[in-house]
């Protein structure tokens, strides 16, 4: 009779760490971006249609929905950019050591944080 057991590594096994759920949300704001992507697609052919496609379409964008849809889509867009830099100097060969992986990942969600923050400041502001 075989011994059931999970294969390795298992998920279960492991305390998520910082670097390793940093790694999973970049992977996660790309897909947010893609799928915000096709929506900046949308509203831009609703654009050159004009008239009622342009009104519902700014209508479903202004709604809280969409609202909430555009502030997911700018913290994963700001995360995705501050982790991708930190990517590139970890593919330059720099910040391997475990402090300062956990510092620079802090840094990422702090950047993260402050941009879209500021971000949606200037927007209000006008």
């Amino acid at each position: 009779m075989p011994i059931e057991r999970p294969l390795s590594p298992h998920l279960t096994w492991y305390r998520p760490q910082l670097t390793s759920v940093l790694s999973i949300a970049h992977r996660a704001s790309g897909i947010v971006l893609s799928v915000g992507s096709v929506l900046v697609v949308w509203w831009l052919v609703a654009i050159g249609a004009g008239g009622e496609t342009y009104r519902a379409t700014r209508t479903a964008i202004a709604s809280p929905m969409g609202t909430l849809a555009l502030a997911a889509w700018s913290v994963a867009f700001f995360y995705h950019l501050t982790n991708g830099v930190r990517h590139l100097a970890w593919d330059a060969g720099f910040g391997f050591e475990l402090r300062t992986a956990y510092r620079s990942g802090y840094a990422v969600l702090a950047a993260t944080g402050l941009l879209t923050a500021a971000s949606w400041l200037f927007v209000i502001a006008g």
